[in-house]
């Protein structure tokens, strides 16, 4: 038996009311619980997120070295120039600038608030990465 029947990844920032308009722009997602401090939305395949106020929220600093990566959110994409296109206009910005070693072909990226995240193709390569 499960001790664990269901999760939400929540990310802390300080204005979870534009962090949620992204990631529900991002997921094709609705609001399913809204308080003055916290939005939870759910995307089609169940996917939920969760956004908390914390006035006192700083953005990571990653991929800046003096800072190390703690945790990112890793999404799956069917092709990776129109998902960084619709995360650009979605407010969202790129954080790699290079190809990073490993056997799938992915982007870096942050959120408005700061808090980093990976698209990557649906499928990896049979080959491993020329490089």
């Amino acid at each position: 038996m499960a001790t664990v029947n269901a999760g939400v990844v929540v990310l802390d920032c300080a204005e979870p009311e534009k962090l949620a308009e992204f990631y529900k722009g991002l997921l094709g997602a609705e609001e399913t619980e809204v308080t003055a401090n916290r939005i939870e939305i759910e995307g089609p395949r169940g996917f939920r997120m969760a956004f908390r106020r914390d006035v006192n929220a700083t953005p990571p600093s990653w991929p800046r070295p003096e800072n190390s990566l703690q945790v990112h959110l890793d999404f799956v994409v069917a092709e990776l120039d129109e998902a960084e296109r619709a995360i650009v206009g979605l407010g969202g910005r790129p954080v790699e600038a290079k190809d990073p070693a490993g056997p799938y072909a992915e982007r870096g990226f942050s959120d408005p608030a700061g808090h980093s995240f990976t698209v990557r193709l649906a499928v990896a390569p049979t080959a491993p990465k020329q490089g």
